[in-house]
């Protein structure tokens, strides 16, 4: 065994001439083990609502999207797109044409993402697996055009999933000023019917904006006919998204990008990696204030250890030697706290993914979820546990080699 680590295992677990020593030890390992675990468990909360929003997005959101790269809209008959269609990984497509318009319904209105997607939609997404209502997935019929909103969106308008009266949906004409004397000329209107569902997504950003419609009723409104403002893909059950985004991108060229659904709301998932990575700094500088505790052990330990320190020196030690023996000290401490908190960690994310212990609302069905989510990631407790490590290294360090030259300098001679 390694001389220093052998020597601070022993001052740690031996008893002291000093019983406070052994208490400050047994404080550093708890303020260390404490801050470990709160580290575990935040940062997983962050993590389950990361794969909970995740969840969501899935029932609405393409596994892979075609944009532009400049400009909003391109050609419906776009030669990548034939590409993209004849692709072995690709199984379905759908085109998308998206933009602002204003709904009516009975004297209320609303701001709304009008949303026009052709009948493959419901093969590329799985919107039928949150629709509420008597109807199914259906956007025409003979000459009618139906209208499929968010379920904030019809609370907001006074909609039922069977509204009677038709959606008046009016679209500013493009490049054309406002008539004040007769503002609705210049809007492109229409209306849609009622479909007899709605959509639930569990995210406001989908459920107080979007109204689903016709692809050619959302071009014939937005005056861009034969036009896409995306392409929803498909891939089949045993393609790889990763390797087939891939290759869909090179098939796509540098005029478009292939996004996955991560990338499609790049918005809310890089807040909530932010949020995340603002947690860990401020926990990772509680851990910090923790491993003062440390600080005040070694130092009371050198102190107590003068004339072991002496005899050292005289059976050959060097001060550097010395210097690792406290040094390891202090990892050791730093180790078994980590070990310690990440033990407590792991069990209460255990215990609430199983009994859902801390709970969002007093009454079930409030939120999404009843309990706050959880999911532990093996890469966050590889950090966490580095980080103690390092942080308690840092916090030791400086003290030691202080000391080392008031005490185990000034005993050498």
């Amino acid at each position: 065994m390694n001389f220093p680590i052998f020597v601070a295992r022993r001052y740690l677990f031996s008893k002291k001439s000093h019983s406070a020593i052994n208490v400050i030890s047994m404080i550093s390992v708890i303020g260390i083990a404490l801050a470990t675990t709160a580290l575990v468990c935040v940062l997983s909360v962050f993590n389950g609502f990361h794969d909970l929003v995740s969840s969501l997005f899935t029932a609405f959101d393409p596994q892979l999207e075609l944009v532009p790269t400049q400009g909003a809209t391109f050609p419906e008959d776009s030669p990548v797109i034939k590409k993209i269609n004849a692709h072995t990984d690709v199984d379905v497509t759908s085109g998308i044409l998206e933009n602002h318009a204003l709904a009516r319904y009975n004297g209320r209105q609303a701001m709304i993402m009008l949303r026009g997607v052709d009948d493959n939609y419901g093969n590329c997404t799985e919107i039928e697996h949150i629709l509420y209502g008597t109807g199914i997935f259906i956007l025409h019929a003979d000459f009618l055009n139906y209208a499929i909103p968010g379920i904030r969106v019809a609370l907001l308008l006074n909609m039922t999933t069977d509204f009677i009266d038709p959606l008046e949906i009016y679209v500013p004409r493009p490049g054309e000023q406002v008539n004040m004397m007769d503002p609705t000329q210049s809007f492109n209107f229409d209306e849609l019917n009622s479909s007899g569902s709605v959509f639930n997504v569990n995210q406001k950003q989908y459920d107080s904006e979007y109204v689903l419609c016709p692809l050619a009723f959302a071009q014939k409104t937005f005056e861009k006919p034969k036009e896409l403002s995306a392409l929803a893909i498909r891939l089949k059950p045993n393609a790889d998204i990763n390797t087939a985004q891939k290759a869909l991108q090179e098939l796509a060229g540098s005029n478009f990008k292939i996004l996955d659904r991560y990338e499609q709301q790049a918005d809310v998932f890089h807040i909530m990696t932010i949020e995340k990575l603002m947690a860990y700094i401020f926990l990772t500088f509680i851990l910090f204030i923790a491993c003062f505790n440390i600080i005040a052990s070694l130092s009371m330990l050198i102190i107590d250890k003068k004339r072991d320190i002496q005899t050292l020196y005289d059976l050959g030690a060097t001060e550097e030697t010395i210097c690792k023996i406290f040094i390891s000290e202090g990892r050791l401490i730093s180790i078994i706290g980590a070990i310690i908190g990440l033990g407590i960690g792991l069990l209460l994310c255990y215990l609430q993914t199983t009994f859902g212990l801390i709970r969002l609302g007093d009454q079930s069905g409030t939120f999404i979820v009843d309990a706050y989510p959880i999911s532990v990631y093996a890469r966050d407790i590889i950090i966490i546990f580095i980080t103690v490590i390092v942080v308690s290294f840092i916090a030791s360090w400086y003290p030691v080699k202080y000391l080392s030259k008031r005490f185990i300098h000034k005993n050498a001679y």
